[in-house]
């Protein structure tokens, strides 16, 4: 009972940081990375499609992103959805594809960024900690239940402070690479 009530507090965990590193795969570095463009929704024949479904996106250059649609019929509302997200781009069509260039980001930009970031992270770990409080919830639960004495019960809390160090360096560790990837020139 008690490693169930560790090994579900270690996954939510993990799920947690996992998820905070996918949400700042999406704030935008000065490098093209196609996860930039993984939250556009494309309105494609009337139902919003993720753009990844309708269009193939590959990196050009440091700086540049080139899409090929795989509708050519599509091409003028795959452009609509880039400019309408929140993220700053200008496509510009040829005749067979859309090329995204991503313009420089200035310093109080890249400062605004790193707030954005840092808010993510404080975010992540509340959760971590909302995680632990679970657990914790759980393992006081089985010992009133006397299925587990109190010493097994604080073992087990202790344990699951133990995970929860981590996740929270996880996070820490996930905002240093991202903040230093952002205030790079």
């Amino acid at each position: 009972m008690i490693n169930d009530v560790k090994s579900k507090a270690k996954t939510s965990m993990d799920n947690a940081v996992k998820s905070l590193d996918v949400r700042l795969s999406k704030i935008r570095t000065g490098r093209a990375s196609p996860a930039l463009l993984d939250g556009i929704m494309v309105q494609y024949y009337g139902t919003p499609t993720p753009l990844r479904q309708v269009a193939q996106v590959n990196v050009e250059d440091a700086r540049t992103l080139k899409l090929t649609v795989f509708d050519r019929s599509a091409m003028k509302d795959v452009e609509r959805a880039i400019q309408m997200s929140d993220l700053g781009l200008n496509p510009v069509s040829t005749s067979s594809e859309i090329r995204v260039p991503l313009p420089p980001l200035t310093e109080d930009r890249r400062k605004e960024l790193v707030k954005v970031v840092k808010g993510e992270v404080e975010q992540c770990k509340v959760e971590i900690r909302n995680l632990r409080r679970d657990a914790n919830a759980a393992l006081k639960d089985l010992q009133k239940k006397k299925e587990i004495s109190e010493d097994e019960e604080r073992a087990a809390e202790n344990e699951v402070q133990k995970l929860t160090d981590a996740a929270v360096k996880k996070s820490d560790e996930l905002f240093d690479t991202k903040q230093k990837e952002l205030m790079a020139v």
